[in-house]
């Protein structure tokens, strides 16, 4: 089946492998742009051009035109982005440019100095290649798997290479060549972190590399006769290498000069301007392209030996891109590519694929044919195949009535399978939206489906947003269900920069992130855009930014960097996070006044109290002072008492506590402190009486000693004169004797008075001394309601019985009667006695 539809620009180049010519813009630039003149620097994926005048050209200069070089920067359908006016020295001293893989714009002065721009034309950093190059001939800007690297060729034939322009670090082959003025070409290839060196001298090949002893010579196994290497071109994978003779004659082969796919004579006689490898995402080395630019004439190369010419007015000008060719001219913008599989499958000729058949039954169901049905009958059980080639050959065209096409065949063909899942379907229609959008000319961005595959939605909003189309990354985040914060924060950046006026800055910030609709996974940032502020120097505006900041975490770092002490301990105050507030109170104790920050952090009731309790760590002397400026009596005291019993000095800090109390009106606090005074008086008496240390001893562990001591006439004393409890001295008393074992004077103690007591406690402390016999003598003079309790604790069974008979306690029984299992007289007995109580029941 043929079906030439949108074929017209089809070429093959050896059976099965056809190439196309895209058109995508007609150049927007001024008509003064004539690329004879000019040299011309273009970032790939659609990225920015730059051009400035040939310094090796002589060119009439217009009235009032500067002789300094001006690098213009456009976009890829021609439209201006920035002019740089180049005053970094003479034109002669701009050595080569470039760009980086984040599309920032590179130059190599002939000093050794390489200068970073953005787009913009904003300098961004400048960093050398290194004090010894210092008089650069030639310049390579090559992509490395570590980002971008530069390569530089010296007057005294020495080679520097950098790997990487954000972490310049200098490597030179200098030790490894020796080389002379019969250089006629070089190249780099970077593969697995490595960067070797391709240079031509003759008919010779020298490979260098860090690591190797000594660089290795190639010789090309030509059938053409000649006598030196004139040109040489890696693919953008670094895995393809070309090499152009002086004779015409072109080598083409592996990287690593060990494979040669073929050998083509291109029967011209001329240095070629460029040759650019025009690759596919198959490997197979057969799939591949080369082509080469002349003055005014470009020649595609394939693998088999065949090739094409396309004549152009213009000079022309190659960009490579990972599965394409861009050709800049003048006037135009086009791209070679090779036809995609998916779309061969459809509009090659002679095709008899499913996808065709599909493609056909929309166009014949849309004439109301009954074609249709014929069609579609012949790819019945194929179907699902042909929706998938429809819309995979949608994304790879450019022209949007093709994609349009593409896309309703594959939606007409998916009415008939029941059960499809259109997510790949709806996924490739939501991509077509934004590539179609991406390629239009004021965005300048003609990616293809595998360019966008390749850099991640996330990075092409990136992209946009470093061109400023921040309405367009909106649009698309949403479109494709991606964060918008970012981009938000952006055009912030951007407000901040160029918009002078702080409150309208703020307003429109404010309006635009706080109406704008946020899920929980995506929170907007004032900090961010408040430090972007600081940057600027813009302190009142990132303070008004800051204050609705609704993370304090965020928000009071960033006010302490900014001087805004009091807003900073308002927002931690409010946060309650502890750890705020010490930030904040320790960056103002070591910047502010101390009477000025005394001033402030009295308003912050939370903050003051945790200033104390620093102080009470780590300063109580500024404690001390913060409590005598509030008159605060009662923590003055307690303070004291503190540092008293710290430094054991507590007989001398006792007035003053004790004064403080008053203040204070805590009456029982002065009391007890004047009485610890008094006591303190009689243990030093005591301490010199018995030569033991009874200082610092509470009055019970006093009276105690004495006791113990036979003092008893001052432990009296001590009773009666810190008015100690009759209940708690005798209870000292009696537990002084048994711990003697002076049970003559406990028997004597306990008659003296009634005990204030009770007698349970002499039958404890006996009976805790193991000494039953005395225990017998106080258990008659229990209560009653303890007697049995008592007894039964003392083992006195039969009495504990006969108590429980008393009181009628039938439970007091049975618990004797569980115990007496090993007398059998005693467990009779009290049988007969809970018998005798059952029947009186």
């Amino acid at each position: 089946m043929s079906l030439l539809y949108n074929t017209g620009d089809w070429f093959a180049l050896g059976h099965g492998n056809s190439y196309r010519k895209i058109d995508l813009y007609t150049m927007d630039w001024p008509a003064s742009i004539n690329l004879e003149h000019m040299t011309v620097h273009a970032a790939p994926y659609g990225g920015p051009i730059a051009l400035v005048k040939d310094s090796k050209q002589f060119i009439k200069l217009s009235g009032g035109e500067s002789t300094k070089p001006v690098i213009r920067i456009f976009n890829c359908s021609g439209r201006l982005i920035s002019t740089i006016n180049w005053d970094n020295g003479n034109s002669g001293n701009l050595v080569c440019m470039g760009w980086s893989d984040a599309e920032e714009f590179l130059v190599v002065q002939a000093d050794g100095s390489v200068w970073r721009y953005d787009m913009f034309g904003n300098f961004l950093h400048k960093f050398s290649m290194g004090a010894d190059v210092t008089d650069v001939q030639d310049a390579k800007i090559f992509a490395s798997s570590s980002g971008t690297g530069i390569a530089v060729l010296t007057a005294s034939w020495k080679i520097y290479i950098v790997n990487s322009v954000m972490d310049p670090k200098l490597r030179p082959l200098s030790e490894l060549l020796s080389l002379s003025s019969d250089l006629t070409c070089w190249e780099l290839v970077s593969k697995e972190r490595n960067t070797c060196c391709l240079l031509a001298r003759g008919t010779d090949i020298i490979l260098a590399r860090h690591g190797d002893s000594a660089p290795t010579t190639h010789q090309l196994g030509m059938k053409s006769d000649y006598s030196s290497i004139v040109a040489m071109a890696v693919s953008f994978n670094h895995r393809h290498l070309a090499i152009y003779t002086n004779t015409g004659a072109i080598w083409l082969g592996s990287a690593d000069l060990r494979t040669k796919y073929c050998e083509f004579a291109t029967g011209r006689s001329e240095r070629p301007q460029q040759i650019a490898w025009c690759c596919d995402e198959d490997p197979h080395p057969d799939q591949q392209a080369v082509i080469v630019a002349y003055a005014s004439m470009v020649q595609v190369i394939g693998m088999t030996g065949d090739s094409n010419i396309y004549t152009y007015d213009s000079p022309t000008v190659l960009i490579p891109e990972m599965d394409a060719v861009r050709v800049l001219t003048n006037n135009t913008h086009e791209l070679f590519q090779r036809v995609p599989s998916s779309t061969g499958k459809i509009f090659g000729i002679n095709i008899s694929e499913p996808a065709s058949f599909l493609f056909e039954a929309h166009m014949e169901f849309q004439k109301r044919s009954h074609k249709s049905d014929e069609f579609l009958c012949l790819i019945q059980d194929r179907l699902a195949s042909a929706v998938g080639e429809c819309v995979a050959a949608a994304g790879q065209e450019f022209d949007s009535h093709t994609q349009k096409s593409l896309v309703r065949a594959a939606h007409f063909g998916k009415s008939f399978l029941p059960g499809y899942n259109p997510d790949g379907y709806i996924e490739m229609c939501r991509v077509l939206r934004v590539l179609n959008a991406l390629r239009e000319p004021i965005v300048g961005m003609p990616l293809t489906l595998r360019q966008f595959n390749h850099l991640q939605p996330l990075v092409i909003l990136d992209r946009l947003i470093f061109r400023k189309h921040y309405a367009l990354a909106i649009q698309i985040a949403k479109h494709l269900k991606l964060p918008e914060s970012r981009i938000l924060e952006h055009w912030a950046f951007h407000k901040i920069e160029h918009d002078k006026n702080d409150e309208e800055v703020a307003r429109k910030i404010s309006d635009k992130f706080r109406h704008h609709p946020m899920g929980d996974r995506e929170r907007i940032s004032f900090a961010n855009v408040a430090k972007k502020a600081q940057q600027k120097g813009r302190n009142k505006l990132a303070i008004t930014l800051l204050e609705q900041e609704p993370r304090k975490s965020l928000r009071v770092p960033l006010l302490l960097e900014l001087d805004a002490s009091e807003k900073a301990l308002t927002a931690a105050t409010q946060s309650g996070d502890t750890d705020l507030i010490y930030m904040v109170i320790l960056k103002m104790k070591s910047t502010t006044a101390l009477s000025k920050f005394q001033m402030i952090i009295r308003r912050f009731p939370l903050a003051h109290d945790l200033y104390k309790k620093y102080c009470q760590a780590n300063s109580l002397s500024t404690l001390k002072d913060i409590y005598s400026q509030e008159d605060d009596f009662q923590a003055q005291a307690e303070l004291g008492l503190r540092e008293a019993l710290e430094i054991n000095n507590v007989e001398v800090s006792i007035p003053d506590i004790s004064g403080n109390y008053k203040k204070a009106n805590r009456m029982l606090e002065a009391d007890a402190c004047d009485e610890a005074k008094k006591l303190m008086k009689h243990q030093k008496v005591l301490d010199e009486k018995y030569q033991k240390r009874l200082y610092g001893l509470p009055l019970h562990e006093t009276i105690r000693q004495l006791l113990l001591l036979g003092d008893i006439k001052y432990a009296d004393r001590l009773k009666s004169e810190f008015k100690v409890p009759e209940r708690r001295y005798w209870w000292l008393r009696i537990s002084v004797l048994s711990q003697q074992f002076q049970w003559d004077e406990l028997e004597k103690f306990a008659k003296s008075k009634k005990s204030p007591i009770g007698y349970e406690p002499f039958v404890e402390v006996c009976l805790k001394q193991h000494n039953l016999e005395q225990a017998k003598k106080y258990l008659p003079r229990c209560s009653e309601e303890n007697k049995f309790n008592w007894y039964l604790k003392a083992g006195c069974l039969q009495e504990a019985a006969s108590v429980a008979y008393e009181q009628k306690d039938m439970d007091g029984l049975w618990r004797v009667h569980g115990r007496c299992a090993a007398d059998p007289a005693l467990l009779a007995k009290v049988d007969n006695l809970i018998g005798q109580l059952a029947s009186k029941k």
